[in-house]
């Protein structure tokens, strides 16, 4: 049974980042009162950023962590109420949705917007983390611009990697390709295009030990060969994994459709899920693009949903 003091919210935004709180900007100026719980990490992977260069309105460029500085601000000035929290539990089973914080508060929402992101995966060494943000990076799109006319190294063995590979090597000196088995993962088609790519270099059978660097920024990757047993070393000043990313959907997966790795499953063009009064947004639903722009896009299309949802529940379906 429910908890007769559970507060009620009109509109509740899990997860912060570009679509969390484009989503909180739109949604509390229709005075839809927005009610967004951060999660334990504020601000998404932006915050992980350094420069950020490719975000409109920004002609010097920004950096990630002072960008979402803004976001939230933004998002505060305008009439969202930004709490730190993590939800930990939620019961889509009828409406008004029932949510707990931090496993202790209830919450009633009458709707909400999944804004949790996706979480890139790493190789689970200690150098990567040490050097993330000066030149390790798992956006070949966002950070390859800064390695112009350099030499990098990617780690990866499918079509994303493949793809971000051959948009390095547009930018780079040299492209090193690792893969850690005897052949790649990607199609054939992509697998056609990197092998006629003049300055990719594959190898194949290495795993990356460590990276290497001068305790600011990265100057190599250790690797090993699983075939020779032979150790070696490749001189690059950025690093690149392109090995997937965890959409950070698990806590919904009793309740929403998804796809086959997680990524939450929306109707058509909008940002509806199978849930009527429940709508995901940015990376959570986007396993394609993976961008800023683009989840700042998704999340203003969640609040124009959101509203739009709510004012059909109070006034009936609009006629089309």
């Amino acid at each position: 049974m429910r908890e007769a003091q559970q507060e009620r919210i009109k509109c509740l935004i899990i997860g912060s980042g570009p679509s969390g709180y484009t989503a909180a900007i739109y949604t509390a100026r229709a005075d839809l009162k927005p009610v967004l719980y951060t999660g334990l990490f504020i601000g998404g992977q932006l915050t992980k950023t350094s420069d950020v260069e490719n975000y409109p309105g920004y002609p010097d460029g920004v950096m990630g962590a002072e960008m979402m500085a803004g976001f939230h601000k933004q998002a505060s000035r305008v009439g969202a109420d930004l709490r730190i929290g993590d939800v930990s539990a939620v019961d889509f089973s009828q409406s008004p949705f029932s949510v707990t914080v931090d496993g202790e508060k209830g919450i009633l929402a009458d709707t909400v917007i999944i804004a949790t992101g996706a979480t890139p995966k790493w190789l689970g060494l200690a150098s990567e983390q040490q050097y993330a943000g000066a030149g390790v990076s798992a956006c070949a799109t966002c950070d390859g611009f800064f390695f112009k006319g350099q030499d990098v190294a990617i780690v990866g063995a499918g079509d994303t990697a493949a793809e971000e590979a051959l948009h390095l090597a547009k930018l780079c000196k040299k492209v090193y390709m690792l893969v850690r088995k005897a052949s790649f993962k990607a199609s054939k088609a992509m697998v056609h295009r990197v092998e006629n790519t003049p300055n990719i270099k594959v190898l194949f059978n290495v795993e990356v030990k460590e990276v290497l660097g001068d305790g600011v920024k990265v100057q190599g990757a250790r690797l090993f060969n699983n075939i020779t047993d032979e150790e070696l070393t490749v001189d690059v000043t950025g690093f690149f994994v392109a090995i997937g990313h965890h959409p950070n959907t698990d806590l919904f997966r009793p309740w929403l459709t998804m796809d086959k790795a997680g990524y939450i499953k929306t109707k058509g063009c909008s940002t509806r899920t199978n849930v009527p009064g429940v709508f995901c947004c940015g990376d959570a639903q986007d396993p394609v693009y993976r961008q800023a722009i683009t989840a700042a896009g998704s999340g203003c299309m969640a609040a124009l949903d959101c509203e739009r949802f709510l004012s059909e529940m109070e006034q009936g379906p609009f006629e089309s």
